[in-house]
């Protein structure tokens, strides 16, 4: 990642909704959820959710997939993965392999796989 895409991915999580939006399709991979689920859970209306979900689409950490009638989304694991690589990638005076063991205790070792990108 470049830093005008980590400034976007970080742009997007810098506001209370989409954060806990990204926060609550984490934590429903793989299946996702529908925009309105979303809505629903998080008590936003539906068109204010629809700007959010696009700010998450455009920084890439979020995609959505139709299925009938629904739109669902999804987190991307891969990039969550890869903002976290570059924030350790520099760490420790450029020995990055230091944080990997600080690293394997906030990431599991199910939540490293890529996903893959649609």
């Amino acid at each position: 990642m470049d830093t005008n895409e980590i400034i976007a991915v970080f742009a997007a999580l810098s506001q209370i909704t989409r954060l806990e939006v990204f926060r609550l399709l984490v934590r429903n991979e793989p299946g996702g959820l529908p925009a309105g689920e979303l809505a629903r859970l998080l008590d936003v209306p539906h068109n204010t959710m629809s700007s959010h979900l696009g700010v998450l689409s455009r920084s890439g950490l979020i995609r959505s997939q139709r299925r009938g009638r629904s739109i669902i989304y999804r987190a991307s694991i891969a990039r969550m993965n890869d903002l976290l690589g570059f924030m350790v990638n520099d760490c420790c005076a450029g020995h990055p392999e230091l944080c990997h063991p600080q690293l394997s205790d906030i990431i599991p070792d199910s939540s490293r796989k890529s996903d893959a990108k649609t």
